[in-house]
């Protein structure tokens, strides 16, 4: 593949210079200031990989040695949180620094809006080459699209729509290709590629790395499964593709240390929900598709040698939303007028200063029904399309991805909600009656989230409650596109 500089297509200058562009897309200036060269960053994000999937925290069956060790020697950090227990609006969180109901991405297959401003676009246009590889789920990965990977800030891509399994057919900057290989190795091969080249142009680069396992179904190889002798069928594959994860990052690992680039690369791991299946909460309570623990605490690790040059385990509250302007600051990039942001930089947890986090997290299931996106049907129709073997049909291309048809009350506030506010959360529940249940928990005494607490803590409680309908309300305002007239 090849992969053309950012600074030919936009004849930007040196990294090091100020520059100052304009978003074509989202209308926002972005400049980035002067200053060393900026690290390489890498994200790395499972699919459906539950917080006890792995085995630092404690399963004593899975074989995760990779995660393991990054876990034991980098920045581990113990209260991660998706910002939704479903994937596609936790991914659209990590590129916006924003909860995905601020841009209607409400569950799994609602996209983007092309007027939110991604890191990619951020970190772009600071000089960064930029790629995507694996899942994308916020849009269609045909190039005619405005909220395919190529329109959302990607240099280039190899992406499939959701989900993939062994063998995956995926979209080459739009173009529908057939790859060999175990799934997850299969994506990292397609992003060492683009590190490769961009590292061999000495330019810095996001490559963002989203792998399809392990969703269901499950489907491992049967080297994999054989590391799981004695057990189900169900439970090998499950573990053998998170092995196959384990293993894929331990290859992704292995090569920037050759290309002797890992000191000055940022490897941050995650997952987008919690556990499904026979996944594994590690006891929390609820799994994917509930604001219950298990459902949105999830693995995180942060590896930068140059920065953070000893082991470090944190129970700061932190989560996706902060993926956003940790990179912005690190990247030394500012968006004037940024829109609201639920994230705030980690940079301080990273050089040892941040105790605590400032001010709250929340999350807010709004009510609305998911949208199938079958990967392997649409990729293989894309295929015939292109190959002439089939009339293109008009594909769902989500060209109306930016309208704003609809306004929403603030005076409406439906759907399971919650707010962290340090060792506190907070759970808004709307009965059907009307009536609003509230209930009060501290994770740090209960992480199960098995003894209400709100009859003891009124005043605490009330605070909350405060904070988080403050907080719905200021989403509405963003759903109803208030942070675009700016």
């Amino acid at each position: 593949m090849q992969w053309v500089p950012i600074s030919a297509k936009l004849s930007l200058g040196p990294v090091a210079c100020a520059v100052a562009l304009v978003f074509s897309t989202a209308g926002d200036r972005v400049a980035a200031a002067k200053g060393a060269a900026p690290p390489n960053v890498i994200l790395c994000m499972a699919d459906d990989q539950g917080w006890g999937d792995v085995g630092y925290n404690g399963h004593p069956v899975l074989k995760t040695p990779t995660l393991d060790a990054m876990a034991a020697g980098a920045l581990r950090l113990d209260r991660f949180y998706a910002a939704a227990p479903v994937c596609s609006p936790t991914r659209g969180s990590v590129l916006t620094g924003r909860h995905p109901n601020r841009f209607a991405c409400f569950s799994w297959g609602h996209t983007l809006r092309p007027q939110e401003v991604t890191v990619a676009e951020a970190l772009q246009r600071a000089g960064y080459a930029t790629g995507h590889f694996g899942k994308w789920h916020l849009g269609p990965v045909r190039a005619e699209s405005p909220v395919c990977p190529g329109r959302s800030g990607f240099d280039g891509w190899v992406s499939s729509p959701n989900f993939y399994e062994n063998d995956p057919w995926m979209s080459r900057n739009g173009k529908a290709v057939k790859t060999q290989g175990e799934s997850s190795w299969v994506t990292v091969e397609a992003a060492l590629e683009f590190i490769r080249e961009a590292a061999g142009r000495k330019q810095p680069f996001l490559a963002v790395v989203w792998f399809g396992s392990p969703h269901s179904p499950h489907v491992a190889t049967d080297e994999i499964r054989a590391l799981y002798p004695g057990l189900p069928a169900k439970l090998q594959n499950y573990y053998g593709e998170i092995t196959g994860i384990d293993r894929a990052v331990g290859h992704l690992r292995r090569e920037i240390r050759k290309l002797g680039i890992a000191r000055d690369t940022l490897l941050w791991y995650t997952s987008d929900n919690g556990a499904q299946g026979p996944g594994s909460t590690g006891g929390l309570r609820g799994r994917k598709g509930s604001l219950w623990e298990g459902g949105i605490r999830v693995p995180a690790i942060i590896e930068w040698p140059a920065r953070i040059t000893s082991p470090t385990v944190s129970d700061v509250p932190c989560g996706t939303v902060d993926v956003y302007p940790t990179l912005l600051e690190l990247a030394g990039v500012s968006v004037p007028d940024q829109p609201p942001l639920d994230g705030v930089s980690l940079m301080p947890l990273i050089r040892g200063e941040m105790a605590s986090r400032p001010g709250g997290l929340g999350f807010w299931v709004y009510p609305a029904k998911g949208v199938p996106v079958r990967s392997t049907e649409l990729l293989e129709a894309l295929a015939r399309e292109q190959a002439g073997e089939a009339p293109a049909e008009p594909a769902d291309l989500a060209l109306d991805a930016g309208t704003i048809a609809e306004r929403y009350s603030e005076a409406e506030l439906p759907g399971h909600a919650a707010w962290i506010d340090g060792r506190y959360k907070l759970h808004r529940i709307p009965a059907k009656s009307g009536r609003v249940e509230y209930s009060l928990f501290d994770l740090a005494d209960d992480p199960a989230e098995t003894a209400d607490a709100i009859d003891r803590e009124p005043e605490r409680a009330g605070r909350m409650k405060a904070a988080l309908e403050a907080w719905q309300k200021s989403v509405i305002r963003s759903l109803n596109g208030d942070d675009y007239a700016r």
